[in-house]
């Protein structure tokens, strides 16, 4: 995902918007965008609308730009050309994003297969403001978490590749619960050797004690 720079004043108060959400809606009734956009408006939310799933997805696939800030996509099951679970399908060719699914026609069914495929939540129409605040509101949140992980680890990612093929080793098995002699005899080295290669892999991957080194370990997947 491309971020975008603030250039203008327009811009600084859209950035400031997505932080604190951006909210992409798609439906085909005009009337439903028009006031579901008021709604999240009203929260401060940065709110995009599409009246189809392939306008939105035709903008995906531009890779436009976007300020940094959590998001999430709210989109009707029942649509001409392209329906939401066929859209779900699709999404998961770009970045994790919640996905709010939401109908008032749909079965129990169309329900089970959207969250089958990992909807956040299916939303079924008419519903009140506070319902559609609160999945917004728990989506973003997921989507907040997701994006501070991928920070975590593609920061993890570069630290990792620092590591020597040793240091590397002995990480794998600190976090397998390999105690320190068992490691030196494994490896044929003397046992402060392989105190050293800890100490020095905890240093590089920015870990303070040993719960934090098997943390990172079982995160960056040694």
């Amino acid at each position: 995902m491309l971020l975008r720079r603030v250039v203008t004043e327009n811009d600084e108060r859209l950035a400031a918007r997505c932080a604190n959400g951006r909210v992409v809606i798609i439906d085909d009734d005009s009337e439903v965008l028009a006031a579901l956009a008021a709604l999240l408006e009203i929260k401060s939310y940065a709110v995009e609308t599409y009246s189809s799933a392939l306008a939105y997805l035709e903008v995906l696939t531009a890779n436009q730009a976007v300020f940094p800030g959590p998001s999430c996509v709210l989109c009707d099951v029942r649509m001409p050309e392209m329906d939401g679970l066929q859209f779900q399908h699709r999404m998961a060719d770009f970045d994790h994003v919640p996905l709010l699914l939401m109908s008032g026609h749909s079965g129990v069914q169309e329900a089970v297969t959207g969250f089958r495929a990992g909807a956040h939540n299916f939303l079924i129409k008419p519903f009140e403001s506070h319902v559609l605040l609160d999945a917004v509101a728990q989506a973003l949140a997921a989507s907040a978490e997701h994006q501070q992980l991928d920070a975590l680890r593609y920061g993890l990612a570069k630290r990792v590749a620092s590591l020597t093929e040793r240091e590397r080793e002995v990480s794998r098995r600190v976090a397998q619960g390999r105690m320190n002699q068992h490691i030196a005899d494994e490896f044929g080295i003397a046992l402060r050797t392989v105190k050293l290669h800890r100490q020095r892999a905890m240093e590089k991957l920015g870990a303070s004690t040993l719960a934090d080194l098997v943390r990172l370990a079982d995160l960056a997947g040694l």
